[in-house]
């Protein structure tokens, strides 16, 4: 028997009513007086409308900025624990969340566990559009569930509406058992932020296409999922000054990067640099601390293990007595 969709399931006047109430209170959903008569545009005129509202993203992002870095060093204090970061979302939301997840193993070298996404309608759902599933705070749930979180997780709720069912029921479950929660939205006083430990909301305005929240919110979460992983990676000392020191040499590409990357750490020549790679077991953080630290390998990862990964900790032996 087919599923019944919500009009065919005839829900009351007052829920109806309900409904559209907090749906209208969303900026996200609103009309946007600057692009007007869209489809009556020429494509510079429509590529101009856009661009000038994009320009408004990283302002909206700004004023969240003191959120973001409570979200940085909580998300940095889960993986320094054993814990992990697991986001949650749905639709547009969830396929941001999900690209952040996957960027992270070859970027930091971090264990695919350590930063996972949940995503409404599973894997499939990122190719192709699964939104009933969306509705189901109960579905959130048992999908939260099922990665069992703890007080050493941190679970982050996106969702640009701050309503989406599936995401508020995943975080508040999270939060039931002990887990550091945030939420994600473009949106104020909302049901997310209310089963939430910490909100960043980044206030975008009405979308060019109006309730397109693939547009600018989408934007403005990228910006704050790339902030806080990176932030938390940076605090956990897996990059050092403004390198990517814990680079995964997986493919032709990351290898020169790391090569690059030790030559302008150490200030050595390329021969060196490949040599040292290699002695080092191709790992970069190693090489890092051999050369840095005059030591060999076997001491580096010592310094390296006894400081969590962090390098600029490793090559100062002495700092990881305090």
């Amino acid at each position: 028997m087919a599923t019944l969709t919500m009009l065919e399931q005839a829900p009351s006047p007052k829920s109806v009513n309900r409904g559209a109430e907090e749906f209208n209170d969303l900026t996200t959903e609103t009309a946007n007086a600057a692009s007007e008569g869209l489809d009556t545009k020429s494509a510079l005129e429509i590529a101009r409308i856009i661009n000038h509202e994009d320009a408004k993203v990283a302002a909206a992002v700004k004023k969240a900025l003191p959120e973001i870095a409570i979200v940085i060093d909580t998300v940095a204090r889960s993986l320094r624990d054993g814990g992990r970061l697991i986001y949650v979302g749905a639709g547009s939301s969830g396929r941001i969340a999900s690209l952040d997840a996957s960027e992270c193993p070859p970027t930091y070298s971090t264990a695919p566990a350590q930063v996972q996404y949940i995503m409404a309608g599973g894997p499939k759902a990122l190719a192709s559009a699964s939104d009933v599933n969306e509705d189901s705070p109960e579905i959130g749930q048992r999908d939260i569930a099922r990665r069992r979180p703890t007080r050493k997780d941190i679970v982050i709720g996106v969702s640009a509406s701050g309503r989406t069912p599936y995401v508020v029921g995943a975080v508040e479950y999270a939060r039931a058992r002990g887990a550091k929660t945030a939420a994600i939205t473009c949106n104020h006083n909302t049901p997310l932020a209310d089963v939430a430990d910490t909100t960043v909301i980044s206030e975008v305005g009405p979308e060019v296409i109006s309730g397109s929240t693939r547009m600018k919110s989408a934007s403005a979460q990228k910006m704050i999922l790339n902030m806080i992983t990176t932030g938390a990676m940076t605090r956990l000392g897996y990059v050092y000054d403004n390198l990517m020191v814990n680079v995964h040499m997986k493919n032709a590409k990351l290898v020169e990067r790391g090569i690059r990357v030790l030559m302008k750490v150490c200030e050595i020549d390329r021969d060196t640099a490949i040599r040292t790679i290699k002695s080092a077991g191709k790992s970069i953080p190693i090489a890092v601390v051999m050369l840095k630290a005059n030591v060999d390998k076997m001491e580096a990862v010592r310094r390296l293990t006894k400081s969590d990964g962090n390098v600029r900790l490793a090559i100062d032996d002495s700092r990881l007595e305090l």
